[in-house]
């Protein structure tokens, strides 16, 4: 097996997982922000996750908004490459950047 066929397969398989995990937290965050507009209780056993995902969260926001602010040099769609990054994080900055695109 070559480093790139490695690679690539590690590439998919953490961007399927980084997809369902910032959907998840996008789910998560929107439970709790309905629960504060109803005055809802929610368990405080899961005051971590709500920490781990905003953190999270706010991550991936930050590097969608390099992906948006270096896809024009690129050849990219801006707004496009920064949801796409938003969603799959640094392996999206990562192959923005990759010379060879080969993904």
């Amino acid at each position: 097996m070559s480093l790139k066929f490695i690679k690539r397969n590690t590439f998919v398989g953490v961007k399927i997982i980084s997809t369902m995990l910032i959907t998840s937290a996008i789910g998560l965050e929107s439970w709790n922000i309905y629960a504060v507009i109803t005055n809802s209780n929610v368990p405080s056993s899961l005051n971590p996750i709500f920490w781990i995902e905003r953190f999270a969260m706010t991550s991936h926001f930050i590097e969608s908004i390099i992906a948006a602010f270096y896809a024009p040099s690129r050849k990219k769609i801006p707004i496009k490459y920064a949801t796409y990054t938003f969603f799959v994080g640094t392996i999206g900055l990562l192959e923005l950047f990759d010379q060879e695109n080969d993904y």
